[in-house]
């Protein structure tokens, strides 16, 4: 369905506005195709119990694809989806990289863990000196939701995510032990480094999410991911750009070492000339690829693309852990 793939780079439209009918007509576009409803799936809002008796929210997408129907009985994987920021939000938009994955038979879920923004202001406070135990908690307790209300199985559950959502990702998996598998996408794994080096638009942003720095530098260097990497248990996949200055490749590589010496099930993937964020066509098509390939080989899955092959590291010698 080459459609999905062009789909994967965001459309942008031209419009001219007449401001005083408020009437706009589209003058241009950048993408010229259609895609069916009979493979969209629609979106629900979800509102759920979390730690100290809160809810967090998110965007529950069931798979759909009337061309194929799932066996009698079985319940979908999930996909749990962490986005960026971190104190950004998931828009209840289309987003085809999601419909990508609910086409093919999991469900999808996006979290506004608390610290997300627009669900007010004690929300979005929830995150400060909490990044990476707020988050993460917010993802396992969705999971917990969804599969309590019979949507989804529990044994087959995915988090993924990218920046931030990496770091989320990262964090779920090396400081809890209840996801099956990781897709991390240019994830952030050593706050020290990044609260050191990263941009002037986010200069002090850790002194929120984490505490003012170097006073607790300790709980810096406690919440990277990349200090407890040897704890991952569960298959990963890495997806990093070679000029990557906020999550340098050196530190994706540190975490896929740690998983290959331990016996632990890793794909790590480098795309040359992409930095924090894939920008090409091209680049997006084959992440896509190499986490459903990724996915369907870790969970036994026969996919219905035509996928280029992946190796992943130790996954011959891998037992799969049940949930907890």
């Amino acid at each position: 369905m080459i459609q999905f793939w062009k789909a994967l780079c965001k459309p942008r439209s031209l419009f001219k506005l007449d401001l005083n009918t408020g009437e706009y007509e589209r003058l241009a576009s950048s993408v010229q195709y259609s895609i069916s409803d009979d493979y969209i799936s629609p979106s629900s809002h979800i509102a759920y119990p979390t730690e100290n008796g809160l809810q967090a929210y998110g965007f529950y997408h069931a798979p759909h694809n009337s061309d194929f129907e799932a066996p009698e009985g079985e319940l979908p994987p999930l996909v749990v989806n962490v986005h960026g920021g971190p104190t950004g939000s998931v828009k209840h938009a289309l987003d085809m990289g999601l419909q990508f994955y609910t086409s093919r038979g999991f469900a999808v879920f996006e979290i506004n863990y608390g610290g997300s923004a627009g669900y007010g202001r004690a929300y979005r406070n929830r995150l400060r000196g909490h990044w990476g135990i707020v988050d993460v908690d917010d993802a396992i307790n969705g999971v917990r939701y969804l599969v309590e209300q019979g949507l989804v199985d529990g044994e087959r559950t995915i988090v993924r995510g990218g920046s931030a959502g990496g770091f989320t990702t990262f964090a779920a998996l090396a400081f809890r032990d209840y996801f099956q598998a990781g897709s991390s996408h240019f994830g952030i794994s050593d706050l020290e480094f990044w609260n050191q080096e990263t941009h002037k638009f986010e200069f002090h942003y850790c002194h929120t999410l984490i505490g003012p720095y170097p006073e607790r530098r300790d709980l810096y260097r406690e919440r990277s991911p990349m200090n407890r990497a040897n704890e991952i248990n569960v298959p990963l996949l890495i997806l990093q750009g070679t000029d990557d200055k906020v999550a340098p490749p050196n530190q994706s590589q540190f975490v896929a070492n740690a998983l290959r010496e331990q016996g632990v099930p890793v794909a790590y993937i480098e795309f040359e000339g992409e930095a924090h964020g894939f920008r090409s066509f091209e680049t997006n098509v084959r992440a896509h690829q190499a986490e459903l390939a990724f996915f369907n080989q870790v969970f036994g899955f026969e996919a219905a693309d035509e996928l280029p092959s992946l190796h992943i590291d130790n996954l011959a010698e891998f037992s799969p852990k049940a949930n907890e």
